[in-house]
C-alpha cells in the first residue's frame, strides 16, 4: 500500500480516492506545496538574522549555528523529498519531517522578539575587560568584542556591539556590559559602555 504524494491519503489504485489526483499531477502539486512553504521557510530564517541583531541575546553564536544547520537539514530534505516524488516512492514520513521543520525559524524568531521587546526589568552591569575583538564582514555585519566572562561556567563572553562601540573600545579597555534577563529567560546585551 502507498501514499498518495500530495494528500498522505492510502492509495490501492492508480487514482487517489481521497484528492482524485494521479501520482503525475499528486507530483506537480506537491512541488507547488513546497515552493510556497520553502519560501515561506526562508523569510523566516531571513527575518531571523535583524531581530537577532536588534535583542541580541549571549549565546547569539550557539543560536546562529542552530539555525544555520536547521537551514541547511531543511533544504536538504526538499532535495531528497523532490527527488523520491520524482520516483513515485514513499514521501510521507519525509514530508512530515520537513514541514514539521519548516515553523522553528519563526518560532526562534518572534521567541527572540518578544523576549526583548517587552522586558521591563532594570538591566544589571556586569564591568569586565576586552581580551580580543572579531568583525564578521558580509551582508549582515556583526561585530562582537570578547570579554573576560562574569559567569562561572564561561572562561569568555562574545558581546555583540554595535560598529561605534567596536571602534570604540581596545583590548584591555574595562567596559560595563548592561545584561537584561529577557522575558522569556534568554539573557541579552542592553548595551555596552565605559564604566
Amino acid at each position: 500500500m502507498t501514499h498518495c504524494l500530495y494528500c498522505g491519503a492510502e492509495r490501492e489504485e492508480e487514482q487517489c480516492l481521497a484528492c482524485g489526483l494521479t501520482p503525475a499531477a499528486a507530483e506537480v502539486m506537491l512541488r507547488r506545496r513546497l515552493v510556497w512553504r520553502t519560501a515561506w521557510f526562508l523569510v523566516g530564517a531571513v527575518l531571523f538574522i535583524p531581530v537577532s541583531q536588534a535583542f541580541p541575546p549571549l549565546e547569539l553564536d550557539n543560536i546562529v549555528i542552530f539555525v544555520g544547520g536547521l537551514f541547511f537539514l531543511v533544504l536538504g530534505l526538499g532535495f531528497w523529498l523532490v527527488q523520491r516524488a520524482r520516483k513515485h516512492q514513499e514521501i510521507e514520513v519525509i514530508k512530515r519531517i520537513y514541514f514539521g521543520f519548516l515553523p522553528v525559524p519563526w518560532i526562534l524568531t518572534i521567541l527572540l522578539f518578544i523576549n526583548g521587546k517587552f522586558d521591563v526589568q532594570p538591566p544589571r552591569s556586569e564591568t569586565t575587560s576586552v581580551v580580543g575583538k572579531f568583525s564578521m564582514p558580509g551582508l549582515a555585519r556583526t561585530q562582537r568584542l570578547v570579554v573576560t566572562s562574569w559567569r562561572e561556567d564561561h572562561p569568555i563572553e562574545r558581546v555583540p556591539v554595535e560598529t561605534d562601540d567596536y571602534i570604540r573600545f581596545h583590548v584591555g579597555d574595562q567596559v560595563v556590559v548592561e545584561i537584561q534577563n529577557g522575558v522569556i529567560g534568554i539573557p541579552w546585551v542592553y548595551a555596552v559602555h565605559r564604566p
